[in-house]
């Protein structure tokens, strides 16, 4: 299982999106200051909020899809 801090990596790398690329839209959007330092300070802690996760899915044109599982 991949960590959130790879996850958000592997989405950035695959759409070509930098950390302040990220960083600028997330303050863009949600109003708050966000650095390419806190995210990645968020990242490497774990600090990272499930709604900020929400919005840097959203930036990237994801979403979580939740699936009962099968017993």
């Amino acid at each position: 299982n991949m960590s959130v801090k790879e996850e958000v990596k592997t989405l950035l790398a695959r759409e070509a999106f930098t950390m302040t690329k990220l960083a600028v839209e997330m303050t863009k959007i949600s109003g708050r200051k966000y650095t390419m330092k806190s995210i990645s300070d968020k990242l490497a802690r774990k600090t990272l909020k499930y709604e900020e996760f929400i919005l840097i899915l959203n930036i990237l044109k994801y979403k979580i899809e939740l699936k009962k599982i099968e017993k």
